[in-house]
């Protein structure tokens, strides 16, 4: 290692208190202080989840838009969705339009929840001149299958008296036919991709309903409709779409979403964190980095599965690159699952540090563990 250290600093945001772009620019000024002269590369990462817009657009230039669609329960929310810097590709999170955290507690309805929103995003998104889409689909307030979403392209879904379904879960069961889009020259050309990290299926024990739903207000009482719905729809999907959705892998993310996007869009389900590494040129950016720096807000047993440190870590390793990881809280034994991937990790909740603390003062405290860490890391080289 030289004086002139050159750094990659591409962590995922700290729930709760960092952006990426935050973390990233914390990181960064801990490198400073240890080594003044290293040069660094911020690259704010995502697994595809709620921040990958700002972080894509953050790492790979672009511009971030507003527009008004239908939230989840129907009223007009705001919704901002990302254009890159080469103008032709978008990054959408579902949750903007169809999200969780656009519904109060005890507001949340999964039977009339719909993905319409989500929808009319991604017409946006393309009216903007998109012709590659990269959406998020994590945080989802709906269990519809995406059949908000075909609606909003122009796919008309009928009942059994040619009527147009009413919004929802619960309306799918009288679901008799799918009339193909108006619309669909709208999507010609466009290649979408979706960050999707659960291979849930669409129904049954381990699908979006069950596994899912309870979050957005699924009871035991209407757990065994919204599913048998949801079985239902896929049928009806399969026989007039011609694409088998019941039990593909990833069709149970976002209530179903990633289901009706496959059905809808012909989209591809791919990982969140690979999907991103690759919009923003991380494994060309690794290529001649001296050192990594990566993290998140909880390193835990899920952060080894399709998290933005594991996906970092193993690109990083494959290149010979060391890395180390910051978390506000360690787990015990994640470490571990991360195996060689990771030179070490540092949690920002040490000795009388109370997570409480670690929250309100992440950005300082992540600087003075980069800058700790760092120093100690080369101590260790030269020695």
């Amino acid at each position: 290692m030289s004086e002139s250290l050159r750094v990659v600093i591409a962590p995922d945001k700290f729930r709760g208190s960092l952006t990426a772009t935050e973390a990233a620019e914390a990181m960064g000024r801990g490198v400073r202080a240890a080594v003044p002269d290293a040069r660094i590369d911020r690259v704010p990462m995502a697994d595809g989840g709620e921040g990958t817009v700002e972080a894509l657009v953050a790492a790979a230039g672009g511009e971030i838009r507003a527009v008004e669609v239908a939230g989840p329960l129907g009223a007009r929310v705001t919704a901002r969705f990302g254009l890159l810097g080469d103008g032709t590709t978008a990054v959408v999170e579902m949750a903007q339009a169809s999200g969780l955290a656009l519904v109060a507690k005890a507001a949340r309805d999964p039977m009339r929840a719909s993905t319409r929103g989500t929808g009319e995003l991604l017409l946006a998104a393309i009216a903007a001149g998109a012709r590659r889409v990269i959406m998020g689909i994590g945080g989802s307030a709906t269990n519809d299958g995406g059949a908000g979403l075909g609606q909003a392209l122009g796919y008309r879904l009928l009942d059994d008296q040619g009527r147009d379904l009413e919004p929802g879960g619960g309306a799918l069961g009288g679901l008799a036919r799918i009339e193909l889009s108006a619309k669909g020259h709208e999507l010609e050309g466009v290649e979408i991709i979706v960050a999707c990290d659960v291979d849930n299926p669409l129904c049954g024990p381990s699908g979006a309903t069950r596994v899912f739903g309870p979050q957005k207000g699924v009871t035991p009482r209407t757990a065994p409709l919204l599913d048998a719905n949801l079985a239902h729809y896929a049928a009806v999907v399969e026989r007039d779409l011609g694409v088998s959705i019941r039990d593909l892998p990833g069709a149970g993310a976002a209530g179903g979403l990633g289901g009706g996007l496959v059905a809808f869009t012909r989209a591809r389900l791919e990982r969140g964190v690979e999907i991103v590494m690759d919009a923003v040129k991380l494994r060309d950016r690794l290529a001649n980095a001296d050192l990594c720096l990566t993290g998140e807000g909880k390193l835990d047993a899920q952060s080894a599965h399709g998290k933005t440190v594991a996906g970092v870590g193993r690109l990083a390793w494959t290149l010979g690159v060391p890395t180390l990881v910051f978390a506000g809280v360690i787990e015990a034994g994640a470490v571990a699952k991360l195996g060689d991937h990771v030179t070490a990790a540092f949690a920002l909740c040490e000795g009388a540090i109370t997570q409480a603390e670690a929250i309100a003062q992440a950005g300082p405290l992540l600087e003075q563990r980069v800058e700790q860490a760092l120093g100690e890391f080369l101590a260790k080289r030269r020695g």
